[in-house]
């Protein structure tokens, strides 16, 4: 029922491991290990023994079967020492330095635990303000974002999940525009996804071109004011280039608070689907919709299952709550207090496929309303239910339930749309609401070998309508999309569309489509083509706040800033070179000359140094701005090995041969071409250099490489196959990679 790309990203990440890092659990040792972990809460509401079990095996059941799965933590860490089994914490940032502080030190032990964090600076004061207790001024929140993003760098987190935040700001704080452009080189605040919380008004003055003003967190009173749509424009032309910020509607959020008399909602967590108070953290999993699709006869949404399904996820993710180990005294009151719950759904673009059923179509968000809809009524009668049972939750009083006639709850919420990357190639299912992102994967190991993994669903339409081929499979891997080839008909290209093949207005209506029945909020991409304006991400925005979503995030192929340098490459050399292992480098001449080039990179600027002396190219040295850490140390030793190689009497062809068309999770697109990584421009760097010795020019352009998916959407740093963006992440399908944890 595994496939062996979930075999591999459990052996990687989830499985219990000996002191040297082998598994030492099976995945069904796993699915065992945690169903009896949970069901043990049940102990706490008076069942015996025996319906324990019976809990236990229906537990047992939906998981191995893959048809629910909990949010990651939960599979990791159930019936296990550490024990704490929720994804993400918000955690409040007060105007003082004691709060701050305090927050970095309940961060690190939240990321040491596995979860990632998430916080609003928007109480801080703006920089250069007066700090009345020293008679300073304020080095204001960017500054202090960049403390957090030190502290999460320096936790590590075991080798399975990694440190995670998203820092918001409310788009009326007199920093916003140091906030908005704060990740334009790539280089700053690589370990936060950032989101402005955009206000009613602020969008209201955006239609009508209108100033809005800009309040100081400390005094209350109007900084400035600024021209709606001019800051609007400068949080689209950000998103376009690099994909960042992203928008939340955080007055819409409130209005779906379900227990304003506890706060507001500032933040929400890394990937932006679960907005929280402070405190709270999120107990998501996830309902594989690839599998409630019943094949008796004409194809059809299994909605009896589907119900089945929902009442026992809601039992579970309750009395996970209650089996968690939570890293903050303030944590467990809060989770226990409010008790929200995040179910979602995965699969949902296999379901579609199986329906016959075109992704970017009304009948596609049709289906999703009616999904959804059915998902959430379940859900909400499952819940009260159990609070018949056990009792509602303890802040219900003065909640948006305690109303006459009311629903009377077990958990303040129950819906949520998490983007499940992992979670689904655990299941095999397509990611979250996300369309298909790719219909093969063309995966090179180390001997030039192309290994291909083709969507069942596909595969089955192609064997049997008679058009599969290994070199027809192939070359759909290498473009990602089948639309455009002769050999696969009109009806099967129509119904097996791509992330990439969809216009973003789909994108958002399917977005909307789930929105109207969560509620928490929904994790969505929104993909746009190299290709796209400013013009058609501001339209999008506009678009998403019209049609009710909370949020929004976008990516256009190949834009991503950030990323994380991989050394690896899939080309190979045949050009017949000599063994270099044989040859020893002569030693580094006492005086060099030389140039220095300064390379945009998704990673920042890169300056490249290449020296030579009488018997030519002898060295290279590549520096980047501010990096540190792997960064530097990685860079370093390229720089090594490529100046050893040269001195030893490698051609410098062959050299850039070797770094030209590395690619790192996220490539970069410049005038005339692309940068795929750090090792890829110290080649285009040797490169421009040689033209400059040969033809007495230098030029500015970058040699085009091939436009493949890859190249397109970037390589995963740990084992160098295609990269997937969703909701603000970076996912891998073959090792289960992901960036946000």
């Amino acid at each position: 029922m595994l496939t062996q790309n979930a075999i591999t990203v459990l052996e990687k990440r989830y499985l219990k491991k000996d002191q040297q890092g082998n598994p030492i659990e099976t995945p069904e040792g796993m699915f065992h290990r945690v169903a009896k972990a949970i069901a043990e809460a049940e102990l706490l509401y008076g069942k015996s023994e025996a319906e324990v079990g019976r809990i236990e095996e229906e537990f047992y059941r939906i998981t191995s079967e893959l048809e629910f799965l909990p949010n990651s933590p939960t599979l990791m860490n159930a019936g296990r020492e550490l024990g704490q089994l929720a994804a993400c914490f918000v955690l409040p940032i007060e105007d003082s330095m004691d709060s701050i502080f305090e927050t970095i030190k309940n961060t690190a032990l939240i990321h040491k635990s596995g979860g990632g964090t998430g916080f609003s600076f928007s109480r801080l004061r703006p920089a250069c303000d007066i700090v009345q207790s020293t008679n300073g001024v304020s080095s204001g929140p960017i500054s202090f974002m960049e403390v957090f993003n030190s502290a999460t760098e320096a936790i590590k987190q075991g080798g399975t999940r990694r440190g995670a935040n998203m820092g918001c700001l409310r788009v009326d704080h007199p920093n916003i525009l140091d906030f908005i452009t704060s990740k334009k080189e790539g280089d700053r605040l690589t370990n936060f996804n950032i989101s402005v919380l955009v206000t009613d008004r602020f969008m209201q003055a955006v239609e009508k071109g209108e100033e809005y003003d800009l309040t100081n967190p400390r005094s209350a009173k109007v900084d400035k004011t600024l021209n709606a749509r001019k800051v609007f424009d400068l949080i689209v032309n950000m998103a376009w280039r690099n994909g960042e910020p992203g928008i939340i509607f955080i007055e819409r959020i409130n209005r779906d608070n379900p227990t304003p008399k506890l706060g507001e909602i500032e933040s929400t967590n890394p990937c932006g689907e679960q907005p929280l108070l402070p405190y709270e953290a999120c107990n998501l999993g996830s309902i594989n919709l690839s599998k409630m699709v019943t094949t008796a006869g004409k194809p059809a949404i299994d909605y009896m299952k589907l119900g089945e399904t929902v009442r026992t996820a809601v039992r579970f993710l309750d009395d996970v709550i209650d089996v968690s180990k939570y890293p903050l005294e303030q944590i467990d009151r809060m989770v226990k207090g409010n008790r929200k719950i995040g179910l979602g759904v995965m699969g949902y673009a296999d379901m579609l496929i199986a329906l016959g059923i075109p992704y970017d179509s009304e009948q596609g968000t049709s289906i999703a309303d009616e999904v959804i809809n059915f998902i959430q009524t379940e859900a909400r009668q499952a819940s009260a239910e159990l609070a018949g049972e056990r009792g509602v939750f303890p802040n219900f009083e003065s909640s948006i339930y305690d109303v006459p006639d009311g629903l009377r709850m077990r958990n303040a919420t129950v819906s949520t749309v998490a983007p499940t990357g992992t979670l689904s190639i655990i299941a095999g299912c397509s990611s979250g609401i996300e369309p298909l992102f790719a219909v093969c994967y063309v995966r090179n190991v180390l001997d030039g070998t192309e290994l291909v993994e083709v969507n069942p669903l596909f595969e089955e339409v192609a064997t049997e309508r008679g058009f599969y081929s290994e070199d027809l499979m192939k070359e759909i891997g290498r473009r990602g999309t089948v639309k455009g080839l002769d050999a696969v008909p009109p009806d099967v290209q129509r119904l097996f569309v791509t992330a990439h093949d969809i216009a973003p207005v789909w994108h958002v209506k399917m977005q909307a489509a789930f929105q109207k029945y969560v509620d928490n909020a929904v994790s969505k991409t929104v993909n746009f083509p190299n290709s796209a304006t400013t013009k058609d991400v501001a339209e999008v925005y506009k678009l998403a706040y019209r049609l009710g979503c909370k949020g929004v995030t976008v990516y256009r192929d190949g834009s991503r800033d950030q990323q994380v340098l991989s050394v690896g490459s899939s080309e190979r050399t045949d050009g017949g070179e000599k063994d270099v292992s044989a040859l020893a480098p002569r030693p580094r001449p006492l005086r060099t000359w030389g140039v220095t080039e300064k390379v945009k990179t998704g990673c920042g600027s890169l300056y490249v140094t290449i020296n030579e002396d009488e018997q030519g190219l002898c060295e290279v040295f590549a520096r980047m701005g501010k990096s540190g850490g792997c960064a530097s140390s990685q860079l370093d030793a390229v720089s090594r090995v490529i100046s050893a190689a040269l001195r030893a009497g490698v051609k410098p062809e062959s050299v850039i041969k070797q770094l030209r068309g590395n690619r790192c999770s996220a490539p970069l697109w410049v005038d005339g071409g692309m940068v795929l990584s750090c090792p890829d421009a110290i080649g285009i760097a040797l490169e421009r250099y040689l033209e400059y010795k040969q033809t007495g020019e230098a030029s500015d352009t970058v040699t085009k490489w091939s436009s493949t998916l890859d190249n397109m959407v970037g390589a995963c740093p740990d084992c160098g196959s295609t990269v997937e963006h969703e909701g603000g992440c970076i996912v891998c399908r073959f090792c289960g990679f992901s960036r946000c944890g």
